[in-house]
């Protein structure tokens, strides 16, 4: 019973951390083209 009162605020905190940490990824525009890339591949360059 004891190691709950550690694991409950700890899981708590990281899933407030993880949050944290993806909404600051998506303001900084981490997310923003996805498919560019993935069509970059695609393209042949070789003229």
């Amino acid at each position: 019973m004891e190691a709950l009162y550690l694991l409950v605020p700890l899981s708590v905190a990281l899933v407030f951390g993880a949050l944290w940490i993806f909404f600051k990824a998506s303001d900084n525009g981490q997310f923003d083209d996805l498919v560019g890339p993935a069509l970059r591949v695609l393209q042949d360059d070789d003229s």
